[in-house]
């Protein structure tokens, strides 16, 4: 039997109907990582967050997916994330044309209205290429509670409009659809989310930039940038002597004898 006790019939009235079923699943609370956790790894690229935590036995980190909105080459956010979930919409739960104005009552006004300065909106959206997630005014409000960046396993809306805002974007593409026009329906938020195969929980810290967008747990963050910082010192250090007309066995990796005319350059 469906809702309305009519068995067999479809459901009737519009979204009022279902609003207790509308009601979005959310954490009320969770662990934002620390000003010392951020600060540490803002100066990590993605992709030797990616490659330490690798080495730290953490391997499936990467968001495949979302790539830059913005078209500046120093494009790159860190912070803390919290989590939006968009589920398969079914008729018998939210139908009809009044679905743009019932989104006010659904998780993706809710995980706004949760937005703390720094944090990384991360939303999982199945990489649908028809469910425009975010648009100009939602972009808008995040950037004015203070949001650091939005990270999109699917597509936004109001391209040109977000880029001029100049809030942080990784998605999958662009669609003049929005929200839960065509075949989802925002419908949790800062909870345990599957985002471009990786795992992305409330407080996990995101390092992303021209690369791509990859998932730090707070426990890994510091001893992960100290490691990183000395890795991509060393890499510059590489690059130097390559151009100067050394071998690139020589220099990457770091050979023994590498390493120590580093070691005497510092």
């Amino acid at each position: 039997m469906n809702p309305t006790g009519d068995q067999g019939a479809p459901p009737t009235g519009g979204p009022a109907v279902y609003e207790s079923m509308l009601a979005p699943v959310h954490t009320s609370s969770f662990t934002r990582p620390t000003a010392r956790m951020v600060s540490a790894l803002s100066e990590v690229s993605a992709a030797t967050a990616c490659a330490k935590l690798h080495q730290m036995g953490i391997t499936r980190t990467f968001i495949d997916g979302p790539v830059p909105l913005h078209r500046e080459p120093d494009v790159r956010v860190t912070g803390g994330a919290v989590t939006l979930q968009f589920l398969p919409q079914r008729e018998d739960v939210f139908s009809g044309k009044d679905q743009e104005d019932a989104e006010r009552k659904t998780a993706l006004w809710g995980v706004l209205e949760s937005i703390r300065p720094g944090d990384v909106l991360v939303v999982s959206a199945q990489g649908s290429h028809f469910t425009g997630c975010l648009g100009d005014m939602l972009v808008r409000y995040f950037q004015l509670r203070g949001g650091a960046g939005i990270v999109v396993d699917g597509r936004v809306r109001d391209a040109a409009r977000i880029r001029a805002l100049g809030v942080p974007v990784w998605c999958t593409g662009v669609t003049p659809h929005y929200a839960s026009q065509t075949e989802l329906f925002p419908s949790a938020f800062n909870v345990p989310v599957g985002v471009g195969g990786a795992l992305v929980t409330p407080g996990d810290l995101i390092v992303a930039d021209e690369d791509g967008a990859v998932v730090v747990p707070q426990e890994n963050a510091v001893p992960l940038a100290e490691d990183a910082l000395a890795h991509q010192d060393r890499e510059e250090f590489a690059r130097r002597r390559i151009d100067e007309g050394g071998r690139l066995s020589d220099y990457y990796p770091l050979t023994r004898e590498g390493l120590a005319e580093y070691l005497k350059s510092r």
